[in-house]
């Protein structure tokens, strides 16, 4: 295991056994619950939240964020009565806790507070399932709720269904049977604000019981129209459509004799109830399941725009789910219909991630925030055009446009659901780019807006969109998509050309808009990393689609830009920024209005909000991509270590006790994290770009990972692990990476840590798939996922011999070659079984490692290993 001696302000405050634990994911106690709010829904179908005691919270089903919104008495309950006792009721909730404060007025109540709970309750999530254990002396059950949402790689229909999934295990503990009913309370918020209106029936068909609700009020194309719907699939189930005397009412029926319920209904209640009885043995179990189902049909846009005639009025379109289901009606006969394959796809999914055999807090890290894709922060358009926010304010998108430079880091979905990130990537060059290849970061809504010049282009979002074409090619091997959309990747990589190396030397020197939301004024590797990263995979598109001179052209620069940054910017130690006061001349406009931004009063001739001689945390993000798609280094290898030693010893604190911080906070005190930018040098600006003091966890990913590739594993599992430390619920919600916004895009980048630790690298074109793990090498096993298939990679090495698998779990695998660093110098044997069956296998030396070359592709199905042993 590689690293540094000196980290950091100091020793790193892990240990080894500390950095490497394996084992369960954490489990949630006490204060570490108050804060737990786990997403729960379909990719671009809104959520609602699973609280760490077992509440729902945070509805966010009408197209708009809605952090802290809880329509009044939807929460579960539970009446047990054991032979010859009396009953007992309790919220099927712990003790709730987090906010005793509220209005001012009372404790927030709308989760049945003010009742019964059980006493003692834990939280344990691994993404996609949730599991909470509840407890209570008194009660002679106990309670567990599995709850989850269908989440399947490369089944984006599946993975886009608006339902949240409570599975009630109920175990009798006592020595005699147990009557148990368990209420589900359902309230109709269709047409919200709205309180009139409000149809809400009972229905029971093809084994399903349910509250059905809707709006009378709105007809089906307001966006304020929709369906929801209580379902269970329990046989003994009854419907109460609507309660009566709101909350102590409801107490009443449950409390009172088993004819007491259901009284009769208030036609006024917006709010109704499920119950299904079931009667236990002892030591015996029932898991009773219980469906959210919403279907809000139309997406209106969050701004208003002029007409012709000078009224205001906002677009609206539909969501993509609402092309797939006519209601919630329907969407629950499909879930229903489907649940066993939905509930073992989705489980196969967990098991086959969480089998990884990386440290726990990685593991964490990368699971958690899969959930990302599936929050407020995600759309889908009608044609199932994947789209997304930065982050999610509390009742709206947060910065919106999928933005170019904020989405450069996520990795989790080009391989997980890759079509959606393709057609993200689509739409951005087919909306958001003119005609001499400038690209809006900022995609309009709706589909088809074409994006206009009122913003600077960005450069890192813009050439990172490049290097995302060329992954996308990775991933699918799709020729044809590649050469259709080749010219539209060739304009947007040579209007660099226009606005940020006008002189072709293969350095940006223009000014160059990135993700920190201001502009780079001259030369530095933050952007120009990217830049060369761009050249180097469109050389590589270019040879594949046979336009070998701009191949050529690109492969030149890339190699004339690299050799004048590691001379000009590398000081010995980081790269830097040469900051460049004339980057501006000759900027049309409106580009050099906009970038105008004051000057300096450290460095009067400087424009403000530059690093100059600063460490910045991603100033090799681009070399981090190129690592990534095998596209090998693009500065010296020796530079970037030491550059990313550097950033490591700079700018990471193991706390931040002294630590300031005059603008955001994300974290404090005695938490650790990586600063964006350090002065070790001196030479701070008097107006050093405004986010430089801060902690973003998308770009801790970013450099835990690239740490991780180059060897450093105890640095960059330090990274991770001071990250997830922070976000334990008793501060931050484990399952809410926040940046500007909650649920950040950025942090998808915690995926490349699985590659990062696994060695991973895949080409379809050429059926090739290979690893090297980082960790636990003897004995190791990682999730993969490409564009055809998802499963399991395990190397076992023992006594001289090497057992490789690649076990698929979903869809279909072609393959000739396997790289692996594992083949001793002198093979003297090598056995290929796949699906049983014997094939033939040479083996070749690779630069970094060996490559076993099959004698025919195969196709490994579904279910099937193959399995090679190397003596």
């Amino acid at each position: 295991m590689e690293g540094v001696k000196d980290v950091g302000k100091g020793k790193l405050p892990y240990s080894a056994k500390e950095l490497l634990k394996r084992g369960p994911q954490l489990t949630y106690r006490g204060r570490n619950l108050d804060h737990i709010a786990f997403p729960l829904g379909g990719i671009g179908t809104g959520t609602i939240s699973l609280g760490g005691w077992g509440q729902l919270r945070d509805w966010e089903i009408m197209n708009r964020p809605a952090k802290g919104f809880c329509p009044p008495d939807c929460f579960f309950t539970l009446r047990a009565v054991e032979e010859g006792s009396e009953a007992l009721v309790r919220v099927v909730q712990g003790p709730p806790g987090g906010d005793y404060i509220g209005d001012g007025h009372s404790m927030p109540r709308s989760a049945g507070q003010g009742l019964p709970h059980f006493s003692q309750v834990s939280f344990k999530g691994e993404y996609p399932f949730a599991i909470v254990q509840l407890r209570d002396p008194q009660m002679p059950v106990r309670v567990t709720i599995e709850a989850f949402n269908p989440f399947i790689p490369l089944n984006d229909r599946d993975s886009g269904i608006p339902v949240a999934i409570l599975i009630y295990h109920v175990r009798n503990t006592s020595r005699r049977d147990v009557a148990v009913t368990l209420f589900g309370n359902l309230t109709n918020i269709t047409g919200y604000p709205d309180t009139e209106g409000h149809v809400n029936e009972a229905r029971s068909d093809a084994g399903l019981t349910a509250l059905y609700l809707t709006t009378a009020k709105h007809p089906p194309s307001s966006p304020r129209f929709g369906s929801m719907a209580l379902v269970t699939t329990w046989e003994d189930a009854a419907v109460w459509p609507r309660q009566k005397g709101g909350i102590a009412k409801f107490w009443e029926a449950v409390t009172g004799p088993p004819e007491s319920f259901p009284p009769d209904g208030d036609p006024a209640c917006p709010t109704g109830t499920v119950a299904a009885r079931a009667t236990i043995k002892p030591a015996a179990e029932v898991a009773i399941p219980f469906f959210i189902i919403w279907h809000f049909p139309t997406v209106e846009h969050w701004q208003k725009r002029k007409a012709e005639d000078g009224s205001e009025a906002a677009a609206t379109w539909r969501n993509y789910y609402a092309t797939l289901w006519s209601n919630a009606w329907d969407v629950a006969e499909h879930v229903v219909s489907n649940y066993d394959r939905l509930y073992e796809e989705t489980r196969r999914f967990h098991d086959t991630l969480f089998s990884s055999s990386l440290p726990t807090h990685v593991l964490d890290a990368i699971s958690s925030q899969l959930s990302i894709l599936r929050s407020t922060t995600c759309l889908r358009l009608e044609d199932g055009t994947f789209y997304g926010f930065e982050g999610c304010n509390t009742s709206s998108g947060c910065c919106e446009g999928s933005c170019t430079h904020v989405w450069n880091y996520a990795q989790a979905l080009a391989y997980l659901f890759p079509n959606l990130q393709r057609s993200m990537l689509e739409a951005h060059l087919t909306w958001s780019m003119s005609d001499d290849g400038y690209i809006q970061f900022r995609m309009p809504l709706p589909l088809g807006t074409r994006a206009n010049a009122g913003f600077l282009p960005a450069a890192d979002g813009q050439m990172g969109l490049v290097m995302q074409a060329y992954r996308e090619w990775l991933i699918s091997g799709d020729e044809a998509w590649l050469r259709r959309l080749w010219p539209l990747v060739k304009r947007a990589l040579e209007f660099a050309w226009k606005h940020w190396d006008a002189d072709r030397d293969g350095v940006m020197e223009g000014v160059q808009h990135n993700t920190y939301d201001m502009e780079w004024w001259g030369a530095n590797t933050m952007t120009g990393s990217l830049y060369l990263g761009a050249l180097r995979a469109a050389e590589e598109m270019a040879r594949i689609v046979g336009d070998t001179d701009a191949a050529d052209a690109y492969a030149k620069l890339a190699k004339k830009g690299a050799a004048w940054s590691d001379r000009h910017l590398f000081n010995g130690e980081y790269y830097e920024q040469r900051v460049n006061p004339k980057a501006d001349e000759g900027l049309p406009e409106p580009y050099r209005s906009i970038c105008t931004r004051g000057k300096d009063d450290k460095f009067p001739d400087w424009p403000r909000w530059q690093f100059g001689k600063g460490c910045l945390a991603d100033q090799l993000i681009g070399e981090w991509y190129a690592g990534m798609l095998g596209l090998g280094h693009l500065y010296e290898r020796g530079n970037v270590r030491k550059a990313l030693q550097a950033i490591f010893h700079h700018n990471w604190r193991p706390a931040l006790h002294d630590h300031v911080a005059t603008l955001r906070i994300y974290a404090v005190n005695d938490e650790a994290g990586l600063l964006i930018a350090t002065w070790p040098r001196g030479g701070r600006p008097g107006y050093a770009f405004w986010f430089a003091d801060e902690v973003w966890c998308g770009i801790e990913y970013q450099v835990a990972s690239h740490l991780i590739a180059e060897g450093f594993l105890e640095q960059g599992l330090a990274i991770v692990k001071g990250l997830r430390d922070r976000h334990r619920g008793d501060r931050r919600n484990p399952w809410d990476e926040f940046e500007c916004g909650h649920h950040y895009a950025r942090s998808l980048a915690s995926y490349a840590l699985l590659g990062a630790l696994s060695g991973f690298r895949y080409n379809a074109a050429t059926q090739t798939i290979g690893f090297a793990p980082r960790v636990f090498e003897n004995d190791f096993r990682t999730f993969f996922s490409v564009g055809s298939a998802w499963g399991l990679y395990a190397q076992r090495v023992r006594d001289g011999e090497r057992d490789l698998t690649i076990r698929v779990d979903y869809g279909s695998l072609p393959l000739r070659r396997l790289i692996t660093p594992l083949a001793a110098r002198k093979v003297t044997n090598i056995a290929v079984n796949a699906a049983g069956h014997t094939r033939a296998a040479t083996i070749e030396r690779a630069p970094d490692g060996h490559t076993i070359v099959l004698d025919r592709p195969i196709v490994i199905q579904r279910s099937e290993i193959l399995k090679i042993t190397i003596t």
